[in-house]
Protein backbone atom coordinates (compact mmCIF):
# COMPACT_ATOMS: atom_id res chain seq x y z
CA UNK A 1 0.00 0.00 0.00
CA UNK A 2 1.43 3.34 -1.08
CA UNK A 3 0.96 6.52 1.32
CA UNK A 4 2.06 9.03 -1.75
CA UNK A 5 -1.00 11.98 -1.58
CA UNK A 6 -2.03 10.60 2.22
CA UNK A 7 -1.83 11.63 5.64
CA UNK A 8 1.37 9.61 7.05
CA UNK A 9 -0.01 7.51 10.02
CA UNK A 10 -0.09 8.62 13.07
CA UNK A 11 1.57 6.41 15.08
CA UNK A 12 3.74 7.06 18.54
CA UNK A 13 7.02 5.36 18.81
CA UNK A 14 9.84 4.92 21.03
CA UNK A 15 13.13 6.50 19.66
CA UNK A 16 16.67 7.48 21.29
CA UNK A 17 18.32 10.68 21.00
CA UNK A 18 22.02 11.24 20.81
CA UNK A 19 22.52 11.97 24.58
CA UNK A 20 21.16 8.80 25.32
CA UNK A 21 17.24 10.18 26.38
CA UNK A 22 14.27 8.08 25.60
CA UNK A 23 11.92 9.54 23.60
CA UNK A 24 8.79 9.53 22.02
CA UNK A 25 8.33 10.42 18.34
CA UNK A 26 4.70 10.68 16.46
CA UNK A 27 6.35 11.62 12.89
CA UNK A 28 3.14 12.85 11.66
CA UNK A 29 3.15 15.10 14.67
CA UNK A 30 6.21 16.53 14.25
CA UNK A 31 5.77 17.84 10.72
CA UNK A 32 2.39 19.15 11.99
CA UNK A 33 3.20 20.87 14.89
CA UNK A 34 6.22 22.21 14.20
CA UNK A 35 5.19 23.20 10.62
CA UNK A 36 8.14 21.51 8.98
CA UNK A 37 8.93 19.03 6.51
CA UNK A 38 10.33 15.67 7.38
CA UNK A 39 12.47 13.19 6.45
CA UNK A 40 11.66 9.05 7.87
CA UNK A 41 13.96 6.75 6.62
CA UNK A 42 14.29 2.95 7.70
CA UNK A 43 16.83 1.16 7.35
CA UNK A 44 17.49 -2.59 8.28
CA UNK A 45 19.61 -3.04 11.51
CA UNK A 46 22.30 -1.33 13.68
CA UNK A 47 26.00 -2.46 13.48
CA UNK A 48 25.70 -3.66 9.54
CA UNK A 49 27.51 -2.89 6.64
CA UNK A 50 25.34 -0.59 4.61
CA UNK A 51 23.78 0.80 7.09
CA UNK A 52 25.97 3.11 8.91
CA UNK A 53 27.15 4.82 5.61
CA UNK A 54 23.88 6.05 4.76
CA UNK A 55 23.35 7.30 8.61
CA UNK A 56 26.39 9.81 8.28
CA UNK A 57 25.63 11.15 4.90
CA UNK A 58 21.96 12.29 6.04
CA UNK A 59 24.30 13.61 9.25
CA UNK A 60 26.38 14.94 6.80
CA UNK A 61 23.88 16.82 4.90
CA UNK A 62 22.21 17.87 7.95
CA UNK A 63 22.86 21.50 7.49
CA UNK A 64 21.22 21.44 4.03
CA UNK A 65 17.92 20.17 5.66
CA UNK A 66 17.61 22.53 7.98
CA UNK A 67 17.73 25.35 5.19
CA UNK A 68 15.03 23.65 3.81
CA UNK A 69 12.96 23.39 7.28
CA UNK A 70 13.20 19.62 6.97
CA UNK A 71 14.01 17.47 10.31
CA UNK A 72 15.56 14.17 9.71
CA UNK A 73 14.53 11.12 11.81
CA UNK A 74 16.33 7.60 11.45
CA UNK A 75 14.20 4.48 11.99
CA UNK A 76 14.77 0.56 12.35
CA UNK A 77 13.15 -2.07 14.36
CA UNK A 78 16.39 -2.39 16.88
CA UNK A 79 16.09 -1.75 20.94
CA UNK A 80 16.80 2.02 22.22
CA UNK A 81 19.41 0.36 24.03
CA UNK A 82 20.95 -0.99 20.77
CA UNK A 83 20.67 2.60 19.44
CA UNK A 84 22.71 3.92 22.16
CA UNK A 85 25.35 1.30 22.01
CA UNK A 86 26.09 2.04 18.48
CA UNK A 87 25.82 5.93 18.60
CA UNK A 88 28.42 5.24 21.05
CA UNK A 89 30.90 3.33 18.82
CA UNK A 90 33.37 5.45 16.79
CA UNK A 91 33.01 5.67 13.22
CA UNK A 92 36.55 3.42 12.68
CA UNK A 93 34.90 0.73 14.14
CA UNK A 94 31.76 0.29 11.98
CA UNK A 95 29.82 3.06 14.41
CA UNK A 96 27.71 6.28 14.29
CA UNK A 97 29.33 8.30 16.85
CA UNK A 98 28.32 12.01 15.51
CA UNK A 99 24.89 11.50 14.42
CA UNK A 100 22.73 13.78 16.17
CA UNK A 101 19.33 13.15 14.98
CA UNK A 102 16.46 10.98 16.68
CA UNK A 103 16.57 7.48 15.93
CA UNK A 104 13.30 5.60 15.98
CA UNK A 105 12.95 2.12 17.71
CA UNK A 106 9.67 0.56 16.25
CA UNK A 107 10.73 -2.84 18.06
CA UNK A 108 7.18 -3.93 18.30
CA UNK A 109 7.13 -3.02 14.28
CA UNK A 110 3.78 -0.96 14.52
CA UNK A 111 4.42 1.48 12.59
CA UNK A 112 6.72 -0.83 9.84
CA UNK A 113 3.64 -3.32 9.70
CA UNK A 114 1.46 -0.58 9.19
CA UNK A 115 3.67 1.05 6.27
CA UNK A 116 4.08 -2.03 4.99
CA UNK A 117 8.34 -2.40 4.81
CA UNK A 118 9.13 -5.38 6.89
CA UNK A 119 10.85 -8.12 4.84
CA UNK A 120 8.09 -10.86 6.11
CA UNK A 121 6.12 -13.56 4.43
CA UNK A 122 2.96 -15.39 5.62
CA UNK A 123 2.21 -18.74 4.47
CA UNK A 124 -0.23 -21.17 5.92
CA UNK A 125 0.12 -24.69 6.12
CA UNK A 126 -2.70 -27.61 5.46
CA UNK A 127 -3.44 -27.51 8.92
CA UNK A 128 -4.01 -23.59 8.75
CA UNK A 129 -1.03 -22.70 11.01
CA UNK A 130 0.35 -19.90 9.83
CA UNK A 131 4.67 -19.97 9.25
CA UNK A 132 6.65 -16.31 8.76
CA UNK A 133 9.36 -16.49 6.74
CA UNK A 134 11.82 -13.16 6.10
CA UNK A 135 14.44 -11.27 8.68
CA UNK A 136 11.20 -9.30 10.28
CA UNK A 137 13.37 -6.13 9.72
CA UNK A 138 12.43 -3.02 7.53
CA UNK A 139 13.65 -2.35 3.89
CA UNK A 140 15.49 1.20 2.86
CA UNK A 141 12.48 3.31 3.33
CA UNK A 142 11.72 6.37 2.78
CA UNK A 143 9.20 9.37 3.23
CA UNK A 144 9.06 12.89 2.93
CA UNK A 145 6.34 14.13 4.56
CA UNK A 146 4.50 17.92 4.17
CA UNK A 147 3.70 19.93 6.93
CA UNK A 148 0.55 19.22 6.26
CA UNK A 149 1.39 15.56 7.31
CA UNK A 150 1.01 14.28 3.73
CA UNK A 151 3.66 12.44 2.35
CA UNK A 152 4.99 13.61 -1.01
CA UNK A 153 7.51 11.01 -1.70
CA UNK A 154 7.65 7.08 -0.83
CA UNK A 155 10.56 4.77 -1.91
CA UNK A 156 11.91 1.64 -1.15
CA UNK A 157 15.06 -0.04 -1.81
CA UNK A 158 15.91 -3.59 -1.19
CA UNK A 159 18.72 -4.42 1.73
CA UNK A 160 22.03 -4.12 -0.16
CA UNK A 161 20.90 -0.56 -1.92
CA UNK A 162 22.29 2.74 -0.25
CA UNK A 163 20.72 5.57 -0.86
CA UNK A 164 21.93 8.88 -2.84
CA UNK A 165 20.95 11.88 0.40
CA UNK A 166 21.43 14.27 -2.46
CA UNK A 167 17.64 13.19 -4.24
CA UNK A 168 15.89 13.79 -1.56
CA UNK A 169 17.39 17.19 -1.50
CA UNK A 170 16.13 17.62 -5.18
CA UNK A 171 12.54 16.61 -4.29
CA UNK A 172 12.36 18.90 -1.33
CA UNK A 173 13.59 21.43 -3.30
CA UNK A 174 10.93 20.57 -6.21
CA UNK A 175 7.96 20.03 -4.05
CA UNK A 176 8.78 24.04 -2.36
CA UNK A 177 9.15 24.72 -5.68
CA UNK A 178 5.62 23.62 -6.33
CA UNK A 179 4.26 24.69 -3.20
CA UNK A 180 5.84 28.36 -3.55
CA UNK A 181 4.98 28.83 -7.60
CA UNK A 182 2.29 26.33 -8.09
CA UNK A 183 4.25 25.01 -11.36
CA UNK A 184 5.12 21.34 -12.10
CA UNK A 185 8.98 20.43 -12.26
CA UNK A 186 9.71 18.09 -15.29
CA UNK A 187 12.11 15.56 -15.46
CA UNK A 188 15.46 16.16 -14.36
CA UNK A 189 14.83 19.51 -12.66
CA UNK A 190 16.55 21.06 -9.92
CA UNK A 191 16.66 24.24 -7.97
CA UNK A 192 17.08 27.02 -10.63
CA UNK A 193 16.32 25.17 -13.65
CA UNK A 194 12.92 26.25 -15.48
CA UNK A 195 9.67 24.57 -14.23
CA UNK A 196 6.36 24.51 -16.27
CA UNK A 197 2.79 25.29 -16.03
CA UNK A 198 0.72 21.91 -16.02
CA UNK A 199 -1.01 22.48 -19.03
CA UNK A 200 -0.78 22.01 -22.81
CA UNK A 201 0.78 25.65 -23.43
CA UNK A 202 3.18 24.78 -20.70
CA UNK A 203 4.55 21.17 -21.45
CA UNK A 204 4.92 22.83 -25.33
CA UNK A 205 6.45 25.23 -24.48
CA UNK A 206 9.19 23.83 -21.90
CA UNK A 207 9.61 21.17 -24.41
CA UNK A 208 10.63 23.65 -27.26
CA UNK A 209 12.94 25.59 -24.91
CA UNK A 210 14.83 22.53 -23.67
Amino acid sequence: MSFVGKKFPSITVDAMSEMGDDLKINVFEEAVKNNSKVLLFWYPKDFTFVCPTELHAFQAALGDFKERNTVVIGASCDTNEVHFAWLNTAKDNGGIEGVTYPLIADTHRQLAGTLGILDQEVDYTEEGEEVFSGSNVSYRATYLIDETGKVFHESVNDMPLGRNVKEYLRLIDAYAHVQKHGEVCPANWEEGKSAMNATRTGVAEYLSAN
